[in-house]
């Protein structure tokens, strides 16, 4: 009996934690994105492009009629789509959500939420094509890290009100999280030296043998170069950065 009762209160325990991260995460927003702005353009250039594919599917196969006759269905549904949808910066992730009716209204909602890892994000790509720019659409596409992945796997979203300041805002926070990884690893590496200075004379006392010294000033010296490559690299990507903010 007590070994179930410390089972259950380990579970209480673990699903009051996550909750409590939940809370956090869902409390800690840096940056939310908006879509109100956007929706008449949206919802225009949504519209147009389904009427350029309905005529295109009637000189087809005449199933272009009954898009044209769905088309009020369909904007309909685009309206729900944008006021639904929310977007937003969290310290550790991008977070969207979105709900919206099926394609037949009558048979309920569907609801979509992504979280995207900032530690996975390689780039937020800022995309706008042709009939887009004619009614001011934009599209976020954000770019997973390593090369194995294929671009399907990466998030698109379009009609985003301000799309350079939400990239700005993620690139932000990408930046802070390398420069505190970066310095915990610089000052990890300062630390070692002042160790290691320490020893020399231990070892003086008690190792009759010269070749001690030597080694530990070849330590030394390693240590320093590397602590130096680290630094280079720091300001380098800072500096890398810095330029793809601005």
């Amino acid at each position: 009996m007590g070994t179930r009762e410390e089972v259950v209160e380990i579970e209480r325990l673990e699903e009051s934690l996550l909750e409590k991260n939940e809370r956090e995460d869902e409390e800690a927003v840096l940056y939310a994105a908006s879509f109100r702005e956007m929706e008449e353009g949206f919802v225009k250039y949504q519209t147009v492009q389904w009427v350029l594919y309905s005529v295109l599917l009637i000189l087809a196969w005449g199933i272009g009629i009954l898009m044209l006759l769905y088309l009020p269905v369909r904007r309909f549904i685009l309206r729900k789509d944008v006021r639904s949808r929310t977007l937003y910066l969290t310290p550790n992730a991008i977070v969207y959500k979105v709900t919206r009716p099926v394609s037949f209204p009558c048979f309920g909602v569907l609801k979509k939420e992504k979280h995207v890892l900032l530690h996975s994000v390689a780039d937020v790509v800022i995309e706008q094509g042709y009939l887009q720019s004619l009614f001011g659409v934009y599209s976020l596409r954000i770019e997973n890290v390593g090369v194995r992945r294929p671009p399907s796997d990466d998030v698109k979203i379009q009609g985003v009100a301000n799309p350079n300041a939400f990239r700005k805002a993620v690139m932000m926070r990408l930046s802070n999280m390398r420069n505190e990884i970066l310095s915990r690893q610089v000052s990890t590496l300062e630390d070692v030296p002042h160790h290691l200075m320490m020893s020399p004379s231990m070892s003086l006392k008690h190792d009759p043998n010269p070749s001690g010294e030597l080694l530990l000033m070849q330590k030394l010296e390693e240590v320093g170069s590397s602590v130096k490559r680290i630094q280079s690299l720091f300001e380098e990507q800072q500096s890398q950065i810095t330029e793809s903010i601005d």
